[in-house]
């Protein structure tokens, strides 16, 4: 079981700022140890809440031209879509850092979920083999520096959903899904086995609608068994809890 740290914050406003001193001071971390950065960002309101990584001090003291940019899951639809994780990516922090182009990973437009879900587990499988990335020495799996996870307030991660087969896989890096039950119904995902290879994973979780998902993940009777996805997640490194009043508001 990872190590666990849940930091309780005031508001949203302190959860920015703490989430940025925790980013800046482990890509110095990661960096100096192995010359590079691997971050996993999902979608939703986690590209707002970096928004201070961007801003002073830390935007100019991080080696943005050492970072690796990848995604947690992906809509399958044009990199310029509204709907599109890489876009909101763009828009709201890869575009306000000089993180070389080459150094992002979108997914491949224009193919099926299937196959955009066997390219990109194809392109990280060839990024291990030549060392841009590391391995994980317990699964053989990717093993990213930092994920930056959001959950739903249904209790999901990625595009891992309660009631999808997906959240069972064990073999696969990157999987499909073609019903989502948030629109657009198209997507590809990270599996439990890759994101739990993680060195480190900060779950950032804000707002009133997480309540009850935040009770059941780390409440008193969360050791009960997995009913929500995010409860599955346990990387081989370190779990930071980045949490609101609003979030803890139905812990006791």
């Amino acid at each position: 079981m990872a190590p666990l740290n849940i930091q309780k914050l005031q508001t949203e406003e302190h959860v920015a700022v703490a989430l940025a001193k925790y980013i800046a001071d482990l890509s110095a971390k990661f960096i100096d140890a192995h010359g590079s950065f691997s971050v996993v960002l999902s979608g939703g309101t986690l590209i707002d809440t970096l928004r201070k990584v961007v801003e002073p001090p830390y935007v100019n003291s991080i080696d943005w031209s050492k970072w690796l940019i990848f995604f947690l899951d992906e809509r399958v639809v044009p990199l310029d879509h509204p709907d599109c994780n890489y876009k909101l990516a763009y828009d709201g922090f890869l575009s306000k850092v000089p993180i070389p182009e080459s150094n992002i990973y979108p997914i491949k437009e224009r193919l099926s979920p299937e196959d955009a879900a066997d390219e990109y587990e194809q392109r990280l499988k060839n990024l291990v083999a030549n060392k841009t990335l590391k391995t994980s020495p317990i699964t053989g799996f990717a093993k990213f520096d930092l994920m930056l996870v959001g959950m739903g307030p249904d209790g999901h991660v990625a595009s891992l959903f309660c009631w999808h087969f997906q959240r069972f896989e064990k073999k696969r890096w990157v999987t499909f899904i073609t019903d989502s039950p948030k629109p657009p119904p198209p997507r590809i995902t990270f599996t439990f086995p890759l994101i739990n290879s993680a060195s480190e994973i900060a779950m950032v979780v804000t707002g009133e609608d997480a309540a009850d998902a935040v009770k059941v993940a780390l409440g008193k009777h969360a050791s009960y068994g997995y009913p929500l996805p995010v409860q599955k997640v346990s990387p081989e490194g370190g779990l930071t809890w980045f949490l609101d009043t609003e979030a803890t508001s139905e812990l006791k």
